[in-house]
């Protein structure tokens, strides 16, 4: 008996040729529709993305029909988001704060004396010290991305602290 045709697309080899017959036409046809500022090689990874989750349900020889309308959705969405974000973004933000004129000012200038102080760091201390500070990682962690030892990073953030302070009383 044979393969039902269906089975086809889940095929590794003929997904891949599929890909390489449409891929091409898929992209020119929503660059020319809708331009490329709405990133129209993306909408072609995802229509395909949705083809291979979707194989088992598609005909072979409905697959470029699939392909064409799902990216055109995809880029329908897109401009649908572009607009709800456009309509959100003319509304008036408050803006009103609690703190004086020269808090703010002060704030601001200690944030630039911040930026300075960090960025005379040692390269190995700044590493350290803002994948703690920043992005929350602990000791461990950072000893395993870095290859070092905990003892290491403890020695580098620790350093960091110690120059950011002199630094930015210096400043």
């Amino acid at each position: 008996m044979s393969k039902p045709l269906h089975d086809h697309i889940c095929e590794s080899q003929f997904f891949e040729r599929l890909y390489k017959k449409h891929a091409k036409n898929l992209h020119d046809f929503l660059y020319y529709k809708f331009g490329d500022h709405l990133n129209p090689q993306d909408q072609v990874q995802e229509a395909f993305i949705k083809l291979w989750q979707n194989c088992g349900k598609i005909a072979p020889d409905k697959a470029k029909s699939y392909l064409f309308t799902t990216a055109n959705n995809l880029m329908l969405n897109v401009i649908a988001h572009n607009k709800v974000v456009l309509k959100h973004t003319k509304q008036p933000q408050k803006h009103a704060t609690n703190e004086t004129p020269e808090f703010i000012l002060q704030e601001k200038e200690y944030h630039i004396k911040l930026q300075k102080a960090i960025s005379n760091l040692t390269e190995a201390q700044r590493v350290a010290f803002l994948m703690n500070r920043v992005e929350g990682k602990r000791f461990k962690e950072i000893a395993a991305i870095l290859d070092i030892s905990v003892k290491g990073v403890e020695k580098r953030i620790y350093g960091a602290l110690k120059k950011l302070r002199e630094d930015i009383n210096e400043l």
